[in-house]
């Protein structure tokens, strides 16, 4: 979403509540300025993907064997 500075300065608390679900993009003289965003959304949707990358009998401890060589 792409809003002014004025919107934004007017409806703050909005925004910032919009801002858990989406970027929004804040512009001044037409050019973006800014961008709001959630800065756990990135972490939160790299870990849904993943879910399921690792099977089942998988221990935690073989892992992170896996992850030193």
């Amino acid at each position: 979403m792409s809003i002014t500075a004025t919107e934004f300065k007017a409806n703050l608390g909005k925004y910032l509540l919009m801002a858990a679900t989406e970027d929004i993009f804040i512009t001044q003289y037409g050019k973006v300025v800014a961008k709001l965003t959630n800065p756990f959304q990135d972490r939160v949707e790299i870990a849904e993907s993943l879910f399921g990358s690792l099977p089942q009998a998988t221990t935690l401890e073989e892992a992170m064997g896996e992850r030193e060589v």
